[in-house]
């Protein structure tokens, strides 16, 4: 097991979510671009695409610093293996939630962690399957005027007003949904050597 106790920690994301959700582990870190490619690639399914983009991130970031402990993560909404990703604008948020309304939808949330100095790199995934209810018109616009949710997967902030579109949640990392699973950033960041709780905070 290797000490980070003198490492560096970064965030390799532009998510203020993310960015939000790290922040409650109470450890110091910086914030960097990664600058990687989301295209999906040929056939590629939407769990495989979530680790490979999670591990790119972080694998770019480190490349950069190689002396730093980089997290990475990414999330893809799974509609029986259609992969959804940020809908940009609103009609395509429109499009993504009338296809999903009445539907259950797996969004995998994948997290890597990866320091060069050490030659550590481990991921895991965090799926979160999310049931929709069925939605008009009328309510699916009403919701992304009100939260203009186009940089989430999946066109919904479940920890907003995007709540009210949902039946069901279930998953086993609470914060996987909003785009870091902590659970899981803590395993592999104890697995890589640092102990969250090691000291008071």
């Amino acid at each position: 097991m290797h000490s980070l106790a003198n490492r560096k920690l970064i965030l390799g994301s532009t998510s203020v979510y993310r960015r939000e959700l790290l922040e409650r582990l109470r450890l110091p870190f910086s914030v960097e671009s990664p600058h990687v490619d989301e295209t999906p690639q040929p056939g590629e399914l939407p769990a495989a695409l979530a680790c490979r983009l999670a591990l790119a991130k972080a694998e770019a970031v480190a490349a950069r610093f190689p002396e730093a402990v980089v997290i990475g993560s990414d999330q893809v909404a799974d509609l029986d293996g259609l992969a959804l990703g940020k809908p940009g604008n609103h009609a395509r948020a429109v499009q993504q939630l009338q296809q999903m309304a009445g539907r259950v939808v797996v969004f995998q949330t994948a997290i890597a962690v990866v320091c060069r100095a050490t030659s550590f790199s481990q991921q895991a995934l965090a799926p979160v399957k999310v049931t929709f209810r069925t939605l008009s018109a009328t309510e699916i616009e009403n919701y992304l005027r009100a939260e203009q949710p186009y940089d989430c997967a999946g066109s919904a902030k479940s920890e907003g007003l995007g709540i009210a579109l949902l039946e069901r949640i279930d998953n086993d990392d609470p914060t996987a949904l909003i785009g870091l699973p902590l659970i899981r950033t803590a395993a592999l960041l104890r697995a890589a050597g640092l102990d969250l709780l090691a000291s008071p905070r």
